[in-house]
């Protein structure tokens, strides 16, 4: 016989269920890109549209360890979200300004929308 989850929670002590939920939060904070853009509801295919590329292009990003931060941010920015670059160190966190000055890519609603404009 199976157990619902939310039965199996509310018999965890609350130590438990906030260690649960502590993890889940981390592994929420943490994703590599292509659990990032199926967690926006977005396919390969709609965001290869939305970056003019091929949809094997996407499925290669997302499986490199090592690319430019401009690809990154190109692949963030698509996804309706902004890439920071920050530091941290044992006495503080830096965010790196360095990439603040290039101009953001149109959002993806404002692609779709000029897409349907006749030119």
């Amino acid at each position: 016989m199976t157990n619902k989850f939310a039965k199996l929670r509310a018999r965890m002590s609350p130590e438990s269920r906030a260690r649960a939920e502590a993890k889940a939060q981390t592994m929420l904070a943490e994703m590599p890109l292509n659990e990032l853009r199926q967690a926006r509801g977005l396919s390969q295919k709609m965001l290869a549209e939305v970056l003019h590329i091929q949809q094997p292009a996407i499925a290669k990003l997302e499986k490199r360890t090592d690319m430019y931060l401009s690809t990154l941010r190109s692949h963030i920015e698509a996804m309706g979200g902004q890439l920071e670059v920050i530091a941290r160190f044992p006495d503080g966190t830096i965010k790196i300004s360095n990439f603040s000055d290039l101009a953001p890519l149109p959002s993806p609603s404002a692609l779709a929308v000029s897409e349907r404009s006749p030119r």
